[in-house]
């Protein structure tokens, strides 16, 4: 009798290790692990640097409200790293296989595939994640973190990107940083 108690709970414990430990890397630890590797531009923008133009909705404004920071790992091919990007771009694509991410677009458009993936629930999304990649330019992987986000409200606001005051001067200062991976 006790050594069929002592049994279950040995294979309790196993069962509990098992499924406690992730064999996986995280898209965090991805982040981390590459934000100083040369291949690798990387920098993360507190949602407070766009701002709405004042005739926008509040249903907008609330949506933006609800984001806290973006943060943003691009990969940009060169002469020497193109096989670094076959690599790093299948990483990518095998953490975003994860079924933690829920899908919520997928497409093409002008040689660049891009999918958008979220985590959270379906009404209150807690981090999207866009992932593009273009075989002759690179790849980028974004991270919008927020809290209780709406996937709706968010697709809305992505549509309507005329809405973001780009004369903001923060606006400007990160479509100058991006004008090198052009």
């Amino acid at each position: 009798m006790k050594k069929s108690i002592l049994n279950i709970v040995y294979i309790l414990i196993t069962v509990i290790l098992f499924t406690s430990c992730n064999s996986g890397q995280s898209l965090q630890e991805y982040y981390v692990e590459k934000q100083n590797n040369d291949n690798f531009i990387s920098f993360d923008i507190p949602a407070s640097i766009f701002s709405l133009k004042d005739d926008v909705s509040n249903e907008s404004k609330e949506t933006l409200n609800s984001l806290k920071k973006l943060n943003v790992l691009a990969f940009k091919i060169n002469n020497t790293n193109k096989t670094d990007y076959s690599v790093e771009n299948e990483k990518i694509k095998n953490i975003l296989k994860n079924k933690k991410f829920n899908e919520l677009m997928r497409g093409k458009n002008k040689g660049i595939h891009f999918v958008i993936k979220y985590l959270g629930t379906d009404e209150a999304i807690d981090e999207v994640i866009l992932f593009a990649s273009d075989k002759t330019k690179g790849f980028v992987v974004a991270r919008v973190l927020g809290d209780h986000m709406n996937p709706e409200k968010i697709m809305k606001v992505i549509k309507d990107m005329k809405s973001l005051d780009k004369d903001n001067a923060a606006f400007s200062q990160l479509g100058n940083l991006l004008e090198g991976f052009n």
